[in-house]
């Protein structure tokens, strides 16, 4: 098939490249024009208005500004532009004679925090961060243009994955990474978590799924089959650096005492860090399993982990 992705030379795009052009064809969309081992050919967003794209079988919507975990608090991003991008992007779709539109929210888009329950497509949004409201209205602009359960010959899927790792990923997992690679101790030992990660190697198995398959209409959760705690990911990073693991459980009290301090002087360590490593946050993905008629996903969620570990050693040993 032909496919389109936007956003194609960010991280998640870069890899589904790689994963899907052995058998499509893959063009992008982006602000850059670089070349790319796999990609046929990348066009600029005028490209896109003033249709001159070929006819493509798939639009995979991957373009937005997402939360930089690397800035400290003082600069918030815009995150408006992110529902504009979509609003074109859909529109084009509806317009073009693509059959299947594959449109990339968030779990944040329904709940940054989820306690001790567990994340299924049945749960009432409510996003309490600027990123996940506007995912939110990005989704509803599309449900408000295409009826979802419509038998057309047009499919829409709209993703929500919590959080994405593999090869080439500069987020949370990699500057946490690099905390540990310097030797620092895990001081957040004392805190008991679960959490759900998606592996790139698993969303490249559904995204082939989505475009080869024939699966209705639908938003669906994506995942890894298992939890890990914060202090198993640790282990795991210690294990990609063949040393064994520090992990401090100093009195959770002073560690929220810092996380306040750290909020009023913009801190390293403040509430909003804070929070994701110490969290539960477990997304049920039974819905896409039984859409893709299988079992289980083909990597297991340690595994993946330790392979975008060994990414990062790798890169950094270059």
């Amino acid at each position: 098939m032909n496919i389109l992705i936007t956003g194609v030379h960010g991280f998640v795009g870069s890899n589904l490249v790689k994963a899907l052009c052995a058998k499509h064809t893959v063009y992008g969309v982006d602000i850059v024009a670089q070349h790319k081992p796999g990609l046929a050919k990348t066009y600029s967003w005028n490209d896109l208005n003033e249709n001159r794209i070929p006819a493509m079988d798939v639009i995979i919507h991957l373009a937005a500004v997402t939360p930089d975990v690397a800035v400290r608090c003082i600069r918030k991003p815009d995150f408006t532009v992110n529902l504009t991008l979509t609003q074109r992007v859909f529109n084009y779709f509806l317009a073009s004679d693509s059959k299947k539109f594959i449109f990339f929210s968030s779990v944040k888009a329904v709940a940054n925090s989820v306690g001790d329950e567990v994340l299924d497509e049945e749960a009432i949004p409510w996003p309490v961060e600027a990123f996940g409201e506007t995912k939110l209205k990005e989704e509803r602009y599309i449900m408000g243009k295409f009826n979802m359960d419509d038998e057309s010959w047009k499919r829409v899927y709209i993703l929500r994955p919590c959080l994405i790792h593999g090869p080439g990923n500069k987020g949370y997992l990699y500057l946490l990474y690099n905390m540990v690679n310097k030797g620092i101790p895990w001081p957040l030992g004392a805190f008991g978590n679960k959490r759900s990660f998606t592996s790139m190697d698993n969303l490249s198995f559904i995204i082939e799924g989505l475009v080869s398959g024939h699966v209705a209409s639908g938003i669906y959760h994506i995942g890894d089959d298992q939890t890990i705690s914060t202090n198993e990911l640790i282990e795991v990073i210690c294990e990609s650096q063949g040393r064994k693991a520090r992990i401090w459980r100093l009195p959770k009290y002073f560690i929220r005492s810092v996380a306040v301090i750290g909020d009023l002087f913009c801190l390293p360590l403040n509430r909003v860090r804070f929070k994701k490593p110490t969290d539960t946050y477990v997304v049920n993905n039974s819905k896409i399993k039984r859409a893709l008629d299988i079992e289980s996903l083909p990597v297991n969620a340690r595994k993946g982990l330790l392979d975008t570990f060994n990414s990062f050693k790798e890169e950094s040993d270059k």
